[in-house]
C-alpha cells in the first residue's frame, strides 16, 4: 500500500508482473490509522512521508507483528520466519 495513485500501482503492477492487488491509499487514511507517516527531508524541505513499514496482520485482523523502518536485507526472512 502506498500514497500514489491507482494509475501508477497499475503501471508498477505492468512493469514488474506483479500477480496481486496494491492498495492505494491517496487520501492517507491508512496511513493515519496505521501511524506510517513521519517528518521527511525532500531537497531541504520538511515533508510528511511514509515511513516503509511492514504489518503482519492475521486472519482474524488482528497485527501479529510490525517492522518500523523497514530495510530490505533480510527482511523477507524476517517475515517468512515470523508467519504462523
Amino acid at each position: 500500500m502506498s500514497r500514489d495513485s491507482v494509475a501508477s500501482h497499475q503501471k508498477f503492477k505492468k512493469k514488474y508482473g506483479i500477480p496481486f492487488t496494491l492498495l492505494a491509499d491517496v487520501d492517507s487514511k491508512l496511513c493515519d490509522a496505521f501511524g506510517v507517516l513521519a517528518d521527511k527531508s525532500l531537497v531541504g524541505k520538511l515533508i510528511k512521508g511514509v515511513q516503509r513499514t511492514t504489518f503482519l496482520i492475521g486472519s482474524d485482523g488482528t497485527i501479529l507483528e510490525t517492522w518500523p523502518k523497514v530495510s530490505v536485507n533480510g527482511h523477507a526472512e524476517a517475515v517468512y520466519e515470523a508467519l504462523p
